[in-house]
């Protein structure tokens, strides 16, 4: 029995493409499409186990397997798109290996993929973090001003322990701002973006205070009004910091539906 696995891409309607209009997938490998019930996986054949190795070897990986979810995205409008190392093994027998497993899982779940398909045909992804500086934020904060007042003129061993106090209290004000504009900004975006998902806040930065981390659904005639809004921000309130990124394929929001002995994941 093969002991050989398929890496799947992408979900994506089986009418309107053909790998001849993709790049090639990761390492070069060659690309097909598994088709069932009016859907098509993109795969290539891979060994069963996760991509591993050193981080450049995995930027690399993950760029290729981008590369080719972009292509089709741009081709068809529409996509579900799969995180990179996503792949289905083989089973324990014949009518489990994994063409087969993946055909039944497009079969069983076609009519919910067709409706999400639909539903993201023409949108896009946007991924905004939006935070402050925490000096420019709290810049007119009395009790901040009144502490910076003549720490210079004090012994320095005092100065050490007031600047230490003032970064402190810094801090405190920076994020009792941010989470006082968290719901105004949030409120800004969702009225221009279809769906909305907030990611993890990562590690905070020096002197930076993270106010909405967020993934947006936007349809493409949408993406300049959020650019506009972003702006807006930026222009008005003191400290803001603005990262923007996309237009993508709509990762955050595919929905797929659960495999059963699902694929192998990292």
């Amino acid at each position: 029995m093969s002991n050989t696995g398929l890496y799947v891409y992408a979900i994506i309607p089986a009418e309107g493409l053909s790998t001849d209009q993709l790049p090639q997938g990761i390492n070069g490998q060659s690309l097909h499409l598994v088709e069932s019930n009016g859907l098509a996986a993109i795969v290539h054949e891979s060994a069963p186990e996760p991509y591993q190795g050193p981080d450049s070897d995995v930027k690399r990986w993950i760029l290729e397997h981008s590369d080719v979810v972009d292509a089709a995205w741009q081709h068809l409008g529409t996509i579900l798109p799969m995180t990179f190392n996503v792949i289905v093994a083989p089973g324990d027998d014949a009518e489990q290996q994994p063409v087969q497993r993946l055909q039944a899982w497009l079969a069983e779940s076609a009519d919910t993929m067709r409706a999400h398909l639909d539903k993201l045909r023409d949108h896009v992804e946007l991924r905004v973090n939006i935070s402050l500086d925490e000096d420019t934020a709290t810049a007119n904060d009395p009790e901040l001003a009144q502490l910076r007042d003549g720490i210079d003129t004090r012994p320095a061993g005092v100065q050490r322990l007031y600047r230490k106090r003032l970064a402190e209290r810094t801090r405190n004000v920076a994020d009792r701002i941010a989470d006082e504009l968290y719901p105004q900004i949030r409120k800004r975006l969702v009225a221009l973006a279809e769906d909305m998902v907030e990611n993890p806040r990562l590690g905070r930065e020096p002197g930076s205070v993270t106010v909405v981390n967020a993934s947006l659904l936007v349809h493409h005639d949408a993406v300049d009004a959020i650019g506009l809004e972003l702006a807006d921000i930026r222009d008005n309130q003191p400290g803001a910091q603005i990262r923007y990124l996309g237009p993508w394929p709509p990762y955050s929001f595919a929905d797929l539906p659960e495999l059963e002995n699902k694929p192998t994941t990292p």
